[in-house]
Parts: C-alpha cells; structure tokens; sequence
C-alpha cells in the first residue's frame, strides 16, 4: 500500500505526481508507494517512460499510474511532454529511484497554497545522507550550481535538483515553458522561474535526499558538459528548442485504454 496521511479534510485541489522513467523497475514501485494518499481531492501519478526495455511500464500499471509513452529521448523531453498532459492543477516532479522524500510533498503543497507561491523547487544539498551521491556528483552539483548563480544571480543554492512543487497554470505563458529536451531542462525550470514568476513566487526549500534505488541511467561527464554549456549559451541567447512543446498525438497512453505495458 501507499503512505497515507490522516487527514480529516482533503485539500480541495487536483494534483498530478510526474515520474519521467526509463528501466527503473527496481525502484519505480517503491517510488510510487511511498507517495502519501488522502490529503488532497484528485491525485494522478503519471509515468512518462521512454521506451523501457524492462518492467517499469508494467509495474507502473500494477500500483495504479497513468503510463504514457514518450518516443522522443531526453530527460527534458519527458517533461515537455508531461506538463501539457497532467490532469492536475497542481504539479509535482520526482525521479523514480527513491532519492527524493516524497513523504513531505502535502507539505509542500499547503506551503505552496498557504504563501500564495507560484513555484518551489528542493534543494538536495542542504540536507544529503551519506551515500546518497558520490563525490564526483557531489563537485559536480556544485560546480554547476555555482556556475547558475554566478551567470544569472538568481540565488538557488541546487541547480539540479528534479524535485519541484508548482501551479500547472504558470505553463499557459509561453515563457515559462523550458525548452531544452534533456538534463539542462532542470536548471532551465529554476531560471525561467526566478526571472518570470520573481523570487518572491519562486522559492527554494530544503529537503532530504537519498542513496538511490536501481542502476544510475546518467552520463556523468557528458550530461555535466551538455548542463555547463546550456547555462553559457542560454546567457547569451544562443540555446535552441529542437523539438515543439506538448505530446506527440500518436503517443500511447494507459488513460486512453492503449496497450502501455
């Protein structure tokens, strides 16, 4: 069973949890039963997977999750996709791998409600267990982040961190909307965050991170290189959309009876 949360009144609100997916079967079960149920009215957890050769679409199904299939590779991808089809006004993003604490995303939210936020995204530095990231990542987190603030001065500590609390509702301005299709797309959110929502709408909070669960799909070197020149060619406008907002029509889908598995 799920985390559940006793709670007398549900918040009156639709929420949509996005794990983006590709072979996490170790884990994506885990992930999906540690997510708290009963606090708010409508929650969907939607599994955006890129063409898994495993069982993660299979045992996505098995705990009740939307499966919708992206062909288009990329981590970024994935999201471009998922924010256009989540059916919840509210908005949160994890991995699938059990590294992020999925237990405070009602507190999240009621902070979110409470202080009239617009965004929120977790800082995993500030409170990483051990094991939770090798050293190189570790320098490599904050080499990045560093370079962030020091390139676009908009004070986020992490700016890699894929745990992020927001209103669906700020995607409907076009420049909100990231435009990268793979791991830069996280730094893209925090950027794009600070400068059109501001720093009083756009926070930062602290949260636990995990040693994670399953084998790391990640380039260390390749994906840090892709990150670092984003951040520069960004600065200077020379970044470049390669794929067009929203899902593919043709996509399979689990809500639209499709074969997913």
């Amino acid at each position: 069973m799920r985390g559940t949360l006793s709670m007398t009144d549900p918040l009156p609100i639709s929420v949509t949890v996005i794990l983006p997916t590709y072979n996490e079967e170790a884990a994506v079960g885990l992930t999906i039963d540690s997510i708290p149920t009963g606090w708010c009215d409508e929650m969907e957890i939607l599994i955006v997977d890129g063409n898994s050769t495993d069982k993660t679409r299979e045992i996505a199904l098995e705990k009740g999750a939307r499966v919708h299939i992206e062909p288009r590779k990329g981590y970024g991808r994935a999201y471009r996709t998922a924010f256009d089809i989540a059916k919840g006004d509210y908005i949160i993003t994890m991995d699938a791998d059990c590294t992020y604490p999925a237990e405070v995303v009602p507190d999240l939210v009621r902070k979110l409600l409470d202080e009239d936020l617009d965004f929120i995204t977790c800082d995993r530095l500030t409170k990483a267990e051990d094991g939770s990231m090798s050293g190189l990542h570790g320098f490599g987190n904050w080499v990045l982040s560093f370079t962030a603030r020091m390139l676009y001065w908009y004070g986020i500590k992490d700016s890699q961190s894929g745990m992020w609390v927001f209103r669906k509702s700020i995607m409907d301005n076009p420049k909100m909307r990231p435009t990268n299709d793979g791991m830069p797309l996280s730094q893209e959110m925090k950027i794009l965050a600070r400068k059109v929502l501001g720093k009083k709408k756009a926070i930062e909070i602290a949260v636990p991170y995990r040693e994670r669960v399953g084998e790391a799909v990640i380039h260390t070197w390749g994906d840090g290189w892709k990150n670092l020149r984003f951040l520069y060619f960004k600065r200077i406008g020379l970044n470049r959309t390669r794929t067009p907002w929203g899902h593919l029509e043709d996509s399979k889908d689990s809500m639209k009876g499709d074969d997913t598995k």
